[in-house]
């Protein structure tokens, strides 16, 4: 597993379920292209699980 993870919000979250929308706000994402890096661990693994179709990854 990679040390980082470079996470890039791709989609709106207006319409999205509130669960959804606090998911990505909890990541530090705030607008659409906006790119935070994360640790790889179980719990950032587990919101992108949440938002997946909402997000896209990589590993740094």
């Amino acid at each position: 597993m990679a040390e980082k993870l470079k996470i890039t919000l791709i989609k709106s979250t207006i319409g999205q379920v509130p669960k959804n929308r606090a998911t990505v706000e909890a990541m530090g994402l705030r607008k659409i292209n906006q790119t935070v890096e994360l640790p790889d661990n179980a719990s950032t693994r587990g919101q992108i699980q949440k938002v997946r179709h909402m997000v896209k990854v990589e590993e740094v």
